[in-house]
């Protein structure tokens, strides 16, 4: 049994992760400060007795009195609706609260795993992206905030490796959906979910030939611990499906397993939007793992979760970014 800390343990991607460490008998201390998580996400785990919650903000160094094996840094706002009101604390967690944890793995000897995200690549020139392709940024867009940040906290990662030899992974996420998404998250599954359960309209931004290439949380889950258990330190790996579809088809897809009698609707575009998203896989392929779970099997277990919500929570399915 291996004693494991993640960070935003109790966000969308990250309470996932805490569930199968534990069902694979670890110990996990799961690191929250609940500005995007929430208990409720970990309200199942409370009980289990390998399982601790530290209700800790990242940006401030932590403090362990047990050691730790392996690190997984998750913690960050990753909506583009968060992107304008939290741009400041996103760019802080990414970088202080990303030094913090390499320095506590720097002291506990413990690998770390650092949660990148495809929004690296900004407006890609070359497609299916790489790990070598070095991405097509804007510095000082309305979401560098977000790509800025990740990209800094790969930099800080890497500089740890190459300085102090630290075991250091870095996963870029493609597009991760599924149940336990925020309601009004603002990304464009459960906007187009809730917009059609309440039959209003679904809306596109721009044409809606903007693509995107989701990625279930299941599987997402599991290429983090392949690459935690497999990879290489040092290494960099996309983890994501290499089906890409416009966001003009994914709404009618909604539509279609909604039953949902609701139109689309054309807002603007939004500014710095990429166009195109579209992992190369080959490094995530090469430790055995690939994606299992079908976007169609994947959006109806996300559209019952919501509909088993929505009543109770009162969400309004206003639009929101991509």
């Amino acid at each position: 049994m291996s004693t494991i800390l993640v960070t935003g343990g109790a966000g969308f991607i990250g309470s996932h992760l805490c569930e199968t460490l534990l069902s694979q008998g670890h110990r996990v201390l799961c690191v929250d400060n609940l500005s995007s998580g929430s208990r409720e996400n970990v309200k199942t785990l409370l009980k289990h007795p390998q399982f601790r919650f530290i209700e800790h903000n990242v940006q401030v160094p932590l403090k362990l009195s047990e050691p730790v094996d392996a690190i997984y840094h998750l913690a960050s706002r990753a909506s583009p609706a968060d992107f304008g009101p939290h741009g400041l604390d996103i760019l802080m967690t990414n970088s202080i609260g990303t030094l913090n944890l390499l320095n506590l793995a720097k002291e506990h000897r413990a690998k770390l795993l650092f949660a990148s995200t495809s929004e690296v690549y900004g407006e890609p020139a070359v497609s299916p992206q790489p790990e070598t392709y070095w991405g097509n940024v804007n510095p000082n867009g309305p979401r560098s905030v977000y790509d800025e940040a990740k990209r800094f906290g790969e930099a800080l990662c890497m500089a740890f490796h190459r300085t102090h030899g630290l075991d250091v992974r870095i996963a870029r996420l493609f597009n991760t959906y599924g149940p336990r998404m925020r309601m009004n998250d603002g990304r464009v599954v459960p906007n187009f979910i809730l917009q059609a359960l309440a039959d209003k309209p679904l809306t596109l931004y721009g044409d809606g030939s903007q693509t995107r290439s989701m990625c279930y949380v299941t599987d997402t889950v599991s290429g983090l611990i392949a690459l935690m258990t497999k990879a290489s330190a040092g290494s960099v790996t996309n983890i994501g499906t290499d089906r890409e579809l416009t966001m003009r088809e994914l709404a009618e897809l909604v539509l279609k397993l909604t039953g949902s009698k609701s139109k689309l609707a054309k807002l603007p575009a939004l500014p710095d939007d990429p166009t195109r998203r579209k992992p190369e896989l080959g490094r995530a392929k090469a430790l055995g793992w690939s994606a299992q779970v079908s976007l169609e099997d994947g959006l109806r277990e996300t559209i019952a979760y919501y509909q088993a919500r929505l009543p109770a929570e009162g969400c309004s399915p206003d639009a929101g970014p991509l």
